[in-house]
């Protein structure tokens, strides 16, 4: 922890501020630089008042503020703790997990639920444009990031646009890797939900039945023809989804 008189420094920086966006800062800057890494205990209210010479109003609002963000994470009667990262899924794009999490320099693994071919209900027919009970592919896959559950991928795929699906090992390569080759992808659409996990889902993603998760309906296409269905579960604490649209500049 820095000394009181360069926290006190910093804090002093932000002036033109309000004190408690003052505080905020000061915290925000000591977790990206590394100083205090993710479960590291941050100063009380208490602490900061002394610290930093500010009421213990505006250091309870500043802590709290971080909390609502997800900088931090409080314990009632412990204390304030530095929030580990959440991983991320690029919302608008068509993204391979097991990419994604190799990026962040971890270890994806896939366990293979179901690997089947069932008649399609006349949800999963008007999903895919295809007759009530005709034959389509069903893969139930869970996703781990360093061994923990991050995503449940429940797919239907239109067999006239992948016939080999079945004969894949998913356990190696993802049914998006797979797909991308099979029938290269023309258009995709998405649908975000907010929503409560089935006790299925929480068997598979080790959560509470409380947990809320976030939830990914797409269907993507090659040529004019609709390839798979796809519902993603993400749990909620575990992952966030993320979009940016045109471009960005730096002064």
């Amino acid at each position: 922890m820095k000394p009181p008189s360069e926290m006190k420094r910093e804090l002093k920086e932000n002036d033109t501020s309000p004190l408690y966006v003052g505080v905020k800062q000061v915290i925000l800057d000591r977790i990206q630089s590394g100083a205090w890494p993710p479960k590291f205990r941050v100063p009380s209210e208490n602490e900061l008042v002394v610290e930093l010479g500010v009421s213990k109003m505006t250091a309870n609002r500043a802590l709290r503020e971080l909390a609502n963000e997800g900088e931090l994470v409080r314990i009632q009667g412990v204390g304030s703790f530095v929030a580990e990262r959440k991983g991320y899924s690029a919302l608008f794009e068509v993204r391979n997990i097991a990419e994604e999490i190799a990026e962040r320099g971890h270890v994806h693994e896939a366990s293979v639920i179901v690997l089947a071919q069932e008649s399609a209900s006349p949800e999963i027919a008007d999903a895919l444009e295809l007759p009530i009970g005709a034959a389509v592919f069903h893969s139930l896959i869970v996703h781990s990031e360093n061994g923990v559950p991050v995503q449940i991928e429940d797919r239907f795929v239109n067999p006239g646009a992948a016939p080999d699906y079945l004969e894949q090992n998913f356990g190696d390569m993802t049914p998006n890797a797979y797909l991308t080759m099979a029938a290269p992808l023309s258009g995709a659409e998405h649908v975000v939900e907010a929503t409560m996990p089935r006790a299925w889902e929480c068997k598979l993603l080790t959560i509470l039945n409380t947990e809320p998760c976030l939830m990914i309906r797409r269907r993507t296409w090659s040529a004019k023809q609709v390839v798979s269905a796809a519902r993603l579960v993400y749990p909620g604490h575990r992952y966030r989804l993320q979009a940016q649209s045109g471009k960005t500049f730096e002064e």
